[in-house]
């Protein structure tokens, strides 16, 4: 076989697929329509997510394949070498019209007082591709509307066109199936469990996915239109993972937030309490204005007032007992320029080490900065993971869901260490329990069960590591974590409570550390 000079094709283990007369590379294996999309070709879908498995129940993305019979769904096909596949075909064509007309038989025409009018699919690819009008003239079907399902989401069901992305998601991805498919034929709908409701902390994800505006957020619901939004990309704070998500506000307050597809993150995934929290932004029980103490009490100020009360209270305590009686708290949900400017202020300035970016609920400093860091892709490739952290639904859930991913999907071993069971404890392949805040005596068998498990598996081992809970010291995590350090690529990934505590540290705002990781001794 001839070299390949492009570095595509059959030499470099890719396929030959050629797509409305468009020649494109591909894997071996990769479904069709993300090749299609991949490429620049849109083919129609409803079901197809790609984060999640393939089930052709749609049937939108019906295409024609040279020498294969009928019309098969793009979602559900591989590519292969060498395959000619047509998507604009005239049956093609007729095959999407008539499945839009089916789904349009007991879809309401309410559109514009849908929260997903503007950016539904369903909306977009009737206009392109369905029927222009309709055939049918009986009733449509009626549902009491809307019903909650949970306390941010809503349900209304006689919009649902079964495309099964909010139960598969609920399934696949969150492993929290509390919502699925009842009755049969026109009256199939999505229904909830009398003893175990839609409590998940991802359901807002479902909102997200829903192509058709069957399930609606509660805080979202009739406050906006899509083109009215403002949008900005953001990463949220509530917790480290930083996921990636569009922050949308419309008439100066904030009304949503979405996630974004962010590959070394989130996947488009967000938890409710990321998703739903910027309300608070808007409480009327957030300061918003400076205020400085007179008389006894606390009144409004202007800016130059407030920092100059500042200056002078810091002032008087420095000149009066030392530059040790002044203590800085900075803020790890700021920026790493935020922390910078601190840490310059409070150790340059002020002369003071009383500084810190945790609230007594992380890990030491010397620790976070002195390990080999992981990073959150790492859990895919991983030889190993050891959970040597607080319950990663509770505090992360995202990172919850990389890590459930890599051993559910992808096969990774998972070494729980813990007190207690919790999020992941069904997706462990080993399992070590301690008393509360005695991991440290349990740090030979970790050793062992891990050094074992790993044998003859490529990639790091990744010790995902926090505090197991705010009632229990450090220091038994550290031992234990310490142990694992000695063994071959060992990496550990900070579960830490707080936005960006990493980058606060990394800029000093700690005690005994100046900017860059170095400590104050080699500082001078």
């Amino acid at each position: 076989m001839t070299a390949n000079p492009t570095g595509t094709g059959p030499d470099d283990g890719s396929v030959k697929v050629t797509i409305d007369g468009k020649e494109v590379d591909a894997r071996p294996g990769e479904w069709l329509i993300k090749v299609a999309q991949d490429h620049g070709v849109f083919i129609p879908r409803f079901c197809w997510h790609e984060r999640m498995k393939p089930v052709g129940m749609c049937r939108m993305c019906l295409v024609e394949v040279e020498g294969q019979k009928g019309l098969p769904p793009a979602c559900t096909t591989p590519v292969a070498d060498g395959m000619v596949v047509n998507t604009q075909a005239d049956h093609v064509a007729k095959a999407q019209d008539a499945v839009l007309e089916f789904l349009l038989i007991n879809h309401p025409l309410d559109c514009p007082v849908c929260d997903r009018g503007g950016e539904c699919p369903l909306q977009d690819q009737t206009l392109a591709f369905g029927p222009g009008e309709s055939r049918f003239v009986e009733e449509k079907r009626h549902f009491e509307k809307p019903i909650p399902i949970s306390d941010t989401v809503l349900l209304d069901r006689e919009r649902c066109i079964q495309c099964g992305r909010c139960t598969r998601f609920a399934a696949e991805i969150a492993g929290d199936p509390l919502i699925d498919f009842g009755e049969r034929s026109g009256e199939m709908q999505v229904i909830t469990y009398p003893d175990e409701p839609f409590t998940s902390y991802f359901s807002g994800n479902t909102v997200q996915i829903c192509p058709v505006g069957a399930l609606t957020a509660t805080p979202y619901r009739f406050k906006a239109r899509p083109w009215d939004l403002a949008t900005s990309e953001t990463s949220c704070t509530t917790c480290s993972v930083g996921c990636r998500g569009a922050l949308q506000s419309s008439s100066n307050r904030l009304v949503r937030l979405l996630g974004v597809d962010s590959e070394p993150v989130n996947q488009g995934w967000l938890c409710d309490k990321g998703r739903f929290g910027y309300e608070h932004v808007h409480s009327p029980n957030r300061l918003n204005r400076p205020m400085v103490r007179r008389g006894g009490a606390l009144v409004e100020a202007s800016w130059p007032e407030a920092l100059d009360a500042a200056a002078e209270g810091l002032r008087r305590a420095r000149d009066d007992h030392g530059p040790g009686s002044v203590a800085l708290l900075g803020g790890a949900r700021g920026t790493n320029e935020d922390a910078y400017v601190w840490a310059r202020f409070a150790k340059g300035v002020l002369r003071t080490d009383h500084v810190d970016a945790q609230l007594g609920d992380g890990l030491p400093p010397e620790v976070v900065l002195g390990v080999p860091r992981a990073t959150i892709p790492d859990c895919d490739r991983a030889a190993a993971i050891v959970l040597l952290a607080p319950d990663l639904k509770e505090e992360l859930p995202v990172l919850f869901l990389r890590v459930r991913r890599a051993a559910e999907e992808l096969g990774v071993p998972l070494v729980d260490v813990a007190a207690r069971d919790h999020g992941l404890t069904r997706h462990a392949g080993v399992v070590i329990r301690h008393a509360p805040g005695g991991a440290g005596d349990v740090r030979d068998e970790i050793v062992d069960k891990v050094r074992d498990l790993v044998s003859g598996r490529e990639g790091p081992v990744v010790v995902v590591l926090g505090r197991p809970s705010l009632a229990e010291p450090p220091d038994a995590t550290v031992h234990a974590a310490a142990a694992l350090a000695g063994l071959p690529d060992v990496r550990f990934l900070s579960a830490l409570r707080r936005g960006n505590v990493h980058g606060a540290l990394d800029l000093g705002l700690t005690p005994g550390f100046l900017p860059g990781r170095v400590t104050l001794e080699a500082g001078g």
